[in-house]
């Protein structure tokens, strides 16, 4: 009886998967990584790692080396590793497959209203490989006919939209561009650290950063995680976590959310990469 019970577990493949998470996201919600990981785990029958790196340009290296499977990126990270992965699943954000850049000021700063405002004032981008934390701000800048390298008296990188959010939160720059699902995330669990700020700008909407897949995964597991990531919504497990994550479910990604960053890409920065 119980060789009979232990043969009809389902078998679990030998070798883990390898899931990349930029610092955008959960870094410091170490419980619900656990508890998405046992949720991941249980529905693929598989052991599932998470990888946390601390800048974005430490997850594209490990993709670039074949030492992630799967990362949840930012748009702008996919823009310039398409080459190397293929999309997976992106996530709904308020129903949707978007968000934006958030221009933030200090809450008593009553004055800005624009990023014009800001030349010549100290700016904190959340990390050089960042759309809305580095590459929307300057494309906006260019829209001025200004040069985004001079533009601001100086700039520093805070490495996670959180930081940014703190840089400006205690006046230790006068502004930043940041994620507004981080932003909106925070305002929920943390509304004395977001009301310290004031959102002066919302960029145009944005694809919402995607989970990727790494060329060489073979078409049966990027399935098999697709098909757990969109059916999230199916039962009330995967609901419970969605609404701790602020998510609202996940669709199978479309190359064509990502067109405007790409485009953004080409005109400001795709020159210096």
């Amino acid at each position: 009886m119980l060789l009979a019970a232990l043969l009809a577990l389902p078998v679990w493949a030998a070798r883990p998967l390898e899931l990349g998470l930029t610092p955008a996201f959960l870094h410091d919600q170490h419980f619900l990584l656990q508890e998405w990981k046992a949720y991941l785990e249980k529905k693929l029958h598989r052991q599932v790692n998470f990888v946390l790196r601390d800048s974005y340009r430490e997850t594209m290296d490990l993709i670039e080396q074949d030492r992630l499977d799967f990362a949840w990126v930012c748009d702008y990270p996919y823009v310039m590793l398409q080459s190397r992965v293929r999309l997976l699943a992106t996530p709904l954000y308020q129903k949707r497959p978007y968000y934006r850049s958030y221009l933030i000021v200090p809450a008593r700063d009553r004055y800005t209203s624009g990023i014009a405002q800001l030349k010549g004032q100290v700016f904190a981008y959340a990390d050089p490989y960042s759309n809305t934390g580095y590459l929307a701000p300057r494309y906006e800048i260019k829209r001025l006919g200004e040069n985004p390298d001079g533009f601001f008296r100086k700039t520093f990188f805070t490495w996670s939209h959180r930081k940014a959010i703190e840089a400006v939160a205690l006046g230790l720059a006068q502004g930043a561009a940041v994620d507004s699902y981080i932003w909106d995330s925070l305002a929920r669990v943390e509304p004395e650290l977001t009301s310290r700020t004031r959102i002066v700008q919302r960029s145009e909407e944005f694809g919402f950063p995607p989970f990727v897949a790494n060329r060489k995964v073979n078409e049966a597991d990027l399935l098999a995680l697709r098909q757990v990531l969109t059916g999230m919504t199916q039962d009330p497990e995967g609901r419970a976590l969605l609404a701790k994550l602020n998510l609202d479910g996940f669709i199978e990604s479309r190359p064509e959310l990502y067109a405007t960053v790409a485009e953004m890409f080409r005109l400001v920065d795709g020159a210096h990469r």
